[in-house]
């Protein structure tokens, strides 16, 4: 038996996804699963005392789907919350271990370390799963796990990241009780497609799922959202790194929600990049049900955009937001402020230009996460050292280690760069302004960010809304209580 962990414990709840996929692949290969959810029990430290005196799986698989909460001036990290959830499941239980999720991607040999996990799995956990199974009850040949990660006397043995050509995972979502998150979390995710090819110069995206894109046919992601349909969840949204990348494939998945009729059953929201975006597109998506996108704006100084190694212009921002507005699109624009090269004027340029546009609202998120591997980290890495650099920001001592939450902010912002972007926004209510860093207290850490900004993580008025009834996109929810 396989029992599945669900470690997030994140507030609004956002149901896994990977672990109903797993799930799903896993019983389709005829291997009895059973899930735990941590995210859904009062005290997780009982609940798996009380599983696992009654249980006794032949392989625990723990789920990590964020490292931290990605967002300064909080910083706030996982990671403990995770080496408890083991420590609870190592006293309760003797089965083996293995690791796996979108954040654990990220850092897999380094958290196996530190977890001290028999196994991890890189990339895409649902062949991976079925064949270590496979090899637990057979000749345990390791190395024929895609992703798998293990300790030896030599160190760390790691597979090549289980990244399949095909994409291959069920459809009928019905391991997870997405009915409990649709209530608590107000939305449920769907993916169609994995891996992004875009060089974009902060993201772990194509770290943790691939450089090259995997796509879902239309049918299958059409009988996914059917699914949770019949589980009464009509709040969907797309857990695409960006749907329209590539842009054939969003138009096809558009065109089969339409044939289906299920435009106007759903209510979904995605993620896009500000390029490809064309009339056709924004069309197909408002009448297969899409009410929100947010855009990968980050810049509209090209300078910025330049560092950021994003294809879009200025002028594709106002064209875009044009063209959600002609078709009944609320529309959201991440932008992303600190970064190498960052200087007062840069911040003017993209605020000014940002305020002239008509969108719904804007993410005014300043400092970006740094993350090893990236274009971004041998940016700065180039600068100065790490443990010099008056850019780095973070609320932890010691060595700079890119796993614990680590943050760049221009330091040519000045001592108060928070209060500076707050000056440029002026009081404009569509902004999601950032907060200043709080006073760390004796250990080091921080408190959560301010309800005020869109850190969806433990954001009480976020918790209350949604509990009030609000389902959606969490800024789509957020703007509306502005």
């Amino acid at each position: 038996m396989l029992t599945l962990i669900n470690a997030n414990r994140m507030l609004p709840p956002i149901a896994p996804v990977g672990l109903d996929y797993v799930a799903g692949t896993a019983r389709r290969a005829g291997i009895e699963v059973e899930l735990l959810d941590l995210c859904m029990v009062d005290n997780p430290h009982d609940a798996l005392v009380a599983y696992f005196a009654s249980h006794e799986p032949e392989l625990i698989g723990v789920s990590l789907r964020n490292v931290d909460d990605c967002f300064w001036p909080s910083g706030a990290s996982f990671l403990p919350q995770l080496q408890e959830t083991i420590a609870g499941i190592r006293a309760a239980g003797d089965a083996p271990l293995a690791i796996g999720g979108g954040g654990f991607s990220i850092f897999a040999a380094e958290i196996v370390a530190r977890c001290r996990a028999e196994f991890g799995i890189r990339g895409d956990g649902e062949q991976a799963i079925v064949r270590l199974i496979e090899e637990l009850r057979g000749d345990q040949q390791w190395e024929r796990v895609p992703g798998l990660i293990w300790p030896t006397r030599d160190g760390l043995q790691c597979n090549p990241p289980a990244w399949p050509e095909q994409l291959d995972v069920p459809t009928q979502r019905d391991a997870v009780d997405n009915r409990a998150y649709f209530a608590r979390g107000g939305q449920i995710g769907v993916e169609t497609k994995r891996g992004c090819p875009r060089p974009c110069a902060y993201c772990a995206d194509p770290i943790a799922k691939g450089e090259a894109t995997r796509l879902r046919t239309p049918t299958e992601v059409a009988d996914e959202c059917v699914a949770l349909l019949a589980q009464e969840i009509d709040v969907l949204h797309l857990c695409d790194a960006e749907f329209n990348i590539p842009l054939y494939h969003a138009k096809a998945v558009c065109d089969e929600l339409i044939l289906r009729g299920l435009g106007q059953s759903l209510r979904w929201y995605a993620y896009l990049a500000v390029t490809p975006f064309d009339a056709e597109l924004a069309e197909g998506m408002a009448r297969a049900g899409c009410v929100g996108i947010n855009f990968t704006s980050d810049a509209a100084s090209p300078t910025m955009l330049a560092v950021y190694r994003q294809p879009h212009h200025a002028d594709d921002l106002t064209r875009a937001v044009q063209l959600c507005r002609q078709n009944g699109i609320a529309v959201m624009l991440d932008m992303l402020l600190g970064g190498p090269g960052e200087t007062p004027e840069t911040l003017a340029e993209s605020i000014g230009f940002f305020r002239q546009l008509e969108a719904d609202c804007f993410g005014a998120a300043l400092g970006v996460r740094i993350y090893p591997n990236t274009h971004i980290a041998r940016l700065i890495a180039a600068e100065r050292p790490w443990n010099d650099n008056p850019s780095i920001r973070r609320h932890y001592r010691g060595p700079v280690d890119l796993v614990q939450p680590t943050f760049y902010v221009s330091s040519a912002l000045g001592p108060q760069p928070a209060r500076l972007v707050r000056e440029l926004i002026a009081g404009d209510e569509r902004f999601f302004p950032p907060q200043d860093e709080p006073d760390a207290d004796a250990a080091g850490q921080t408190t959560a960010a301010a309800s005020s900004d869109h850190n969806y993580s433990e954001n009480r008025a976020l918790c209350d809304a949604i509990a009030a009834g609000a389902r959606g996109a969490y800024w789509d929810i957020l703007r509306h209580l502005k």
